[in-house]
């Protein structure tokens, strides 16, 4: 399941943006080359879930909104053969960030049924002999 769709990426962008971007053909054939953008979707895929794996079971039930928008940004950014505009590498780097923060546990995903992976360990045990301050061990020192 692809966090976003190449539909959902000319709703956002316009199929005019889409078209410069997935159009390689020499000289160029007037379409978006679907295959280009079903590898770079795979691409983003991979990175969302390398972020994700630590913390959610993969692959999720439903897919939330703040992924799509994370996975929208990733790919018009993979998109670009050439350097894209500000706005475009600036929300690359924010979708990044919000990645890294989800994989940390700062930002939590809603996804039902899905609880972040638990650490391993309820506390700390501590296992060493008892060690009774008496006048008869402290002498010398009292």
């Amino acid at each position: 399941m692809s966090y976003v769709s190449q539909q959902q990426l000319i709703d956002r962008f316009g199929s005019r943006t889409l078209l410069q971007l997935a159009d390689r053909a020499d000289p160029p054939a007037g379409t978006i080359d679907a295959a280009i953008v079903s590898r770079v979707l795979a691409d983003t895929d991979a990175v969302i879930d390398g972020y994700l794996a630590g913390r959610y079971a993969l692959p999720l039930s439903a897919t939330p909104p703040l992924l799509i928008d994370i996975a929208a940004a990733i790919a018009i950014y993979k998109l670009h053969v050439y350097a894209p505009d500000k706005k475009i590498e600036d929300d690359y780097r924010d979708a990044i960030a919000t990645l890294t923060k989800i994989s940390t546990g700062v930002v939590q995903l809603p996804v039902a049924g899905v609880a972040p992976a638990a650490s391993g360990s309820a506390g700390v045990e501590v296992t060493d002999r008892d060690r009774d301050i008496t006048p008869e061990n402290m002498r010398g020192f009292i």
